[in-house]
């Protein structure tokens, strides 16, 4: 059974302020003319030290951007370029969003805390913002909400939505009935450096500073060091992309586990945490489908289900590339090479933690893996039903997977309520537009309330993801 975060008090770190002043421009906030609370993550609130505030400070603080004390004087856009559907834009930047805030979880005491980012998105125009007018549709700020609640359930590393205030404005979009409600969000990530932010000190030639945020990604989001066997093993340089390859691989097995599409995977969408954010046109899979993509422009499915994998590791290879001048190649290419059996150990990893079992061998989780592959794909349901259904090596059929699943104890976590209901909790595209229906019709959000209840409860009866083991 998993548990909340628990409460701790409020902690300011603007660390990023060591490196502000070319990593990011200070920006100002736009003036709304409403400002109506539509969303507050209070669990996550309270784990930062923030579950106190009363509802004018929160708007004040994440409507009006007051600046939190202790914490950043004037919010920031932060710089980077990157590869948008593998072309290269050295135009790009934080146009519609800024970093608020930097802050603590975890208990003082602790001897190893994380350093959290308060950022935004729809909260005004900055230098980066290229004719766009820099805000967001509630439509918009309602999915991601949706999203990250059932990421973060289905234990995908996710940022998490931690407010939206409807704003009162009207906006008009190609891609949706106009014109259309206006909303600004907040985001609880860990970290906004993105694998975009070093090819831009790499494409600008700025050795120092680019030594000097790979200095900063080690101490402020540590990690394991390579394995043994890693050639240069010692080089900041090599640890950091030994790190993000092996955070990548489990993100990309935990959205494929999650039957989820991000839709839009370009290096400046890479965290190089392994924080999944940043969600626009997502979609979860109505089946196991390769093809199935989520983005309505992605006509050549560059990003679609079945490919998300391959799309990380060629985002690692351009942080590779932007970590050059810092290394020598045969290094770098050995981390992109963990890759692969990085990724195939996650997705056996994270398949047996949703059906509930305990893992057997490398060789059985691989086999398992495979033929519930097969089946999800013969069976045509989707990936949350077939999960809900062989919950705790249940009806296992008589298949290839099922005969694989018959040699796997149950977990405890089997027996939760939730596996005995006869359909499982989903978020596919007719149940976004059944809530989001809702609310644009009548403005009735007990949909989403009723929606977001559900999942958190899912979340629960899943209890945490494994965590990977270290490296050899």
């Amino acid at each position: 059974m998993r548990k909340d975060p628990p409460a701790q008090p409020y902690r300011p770190d603007p660390a990023i302020e060591a490196l502000s002043a070319w990593l990011a421009d200070p920006v100002d906030p736009a003036r709304f003319p409403a400002h109506t609370l539509r969303f507050r993550n209070q669990r996550w609130a309270q784990a930062v030290g923030l579950g106190d505030l009363d509802e004018a400070a929160w708007i004040d603080h994440f409507g009006r951007f007051a600046p939190l004390e202790g914490n950043l004087p004037r919010p920031l856009a932060l710089r980077y370029h990157g590869h948008q559907f593998r072309a290269y834009n050295p135009d790009l930047g934080d146009g519609r969003g800024f970093l608020f805030a930097q802050l603590r979880d975890g208990p003082p005491e602790a001897s190893a805390t994380r350093l959290l980012d308060l950022g935004t998105k729809g909260s005004g125009q900055t230098p980066w913002s290229r004719e766009g007018d820099g805000r967001l549709t509630l439509k918009g700020a309602v999915r991601e909400i949706l999203a990250t609640e059932l990421l973060e359930a289905l234990g995908v590393n996710t940022s998490k939505t931690f407010s939206v205030i409807e704003t009162g404005e009207e906006l008009w979009r190609g891609d949706e009935p106009s014109p259309t409600r206006s909303a600004v969000l907040v985001r609880l990530s860990h970290g906004h450096i993105r694998i975009g932010s070093f090819q831009r000190l790499y494409a600008l030639e700025e050795r120092d500073h680019l030594e000097a945020l790979v200095a900063y990604c080690l101490a402020t989001y540590p990690g394991a060091q390579p394995p043994q066997d890693a050639p240069d093993r010692a080089n900041p340089a090599v640890i950091l992309l030994h790190q993000v390859v092996e955070r990548l691989a489990d993100l990309a097995a935990a959205w494929m586990i999650a039957g989820f599409v991000h839709g839009v995977l370009n290096t400046d969408n890479m965290n190089i945490t392994g924080e999944s954010f940043d969600y626009g046109p997502w979609r979860w899979a109505p089946r196991w489908d390769a093809r199935f993509t989520a983005a309505y422009f992605d006509r050549t499915g560059l990003y679609a289900f079945g490919r998300q994998a391959e799309a990380l590791l060629w985002n690692c290879g351009q942080l590779a590339m932007a970590l050059s001048p810092l290394a020598e190649t045969p290094p770098l290419i050995f981390a992109l090479d963990r890759f692969a059996p990085l990724y195939q150990a996650a997705m056996a990893r994270r398949l047996c933690w949703r059906l509930g079992i305990e893992p057997r061998s490398a060789e059985a989780d691989a086999h398992l893996l495979d033929t519930a592959q097969r089946a999800m794909i013969e069976s045509g349901l989707s990936p949350d039903h077939f999960f809900h259904l062989h919950r705790g090596a249940r009806q296992p059929g008589d298949d290839a997977f099922g005969s694989a699943l018959q040699g796997y104890r149950a977990l405890d976590a089997a027996d939760a309520a939730y596996w005995q209901e006869s359909a499982p909790v989903h978020l596919h595209i007719e149940e976004v537009e059944r809530i989001w229906a809702g609310i644009a019709e009548h403005d009735d959000w007990r949909a989403l309330d009723e929606k977001v209840a559900a999942i958190r409860a899912l979340g629960r009866d899943l209890g945490k993801a494994p965590p990977a083991p270290p490296p050899a």
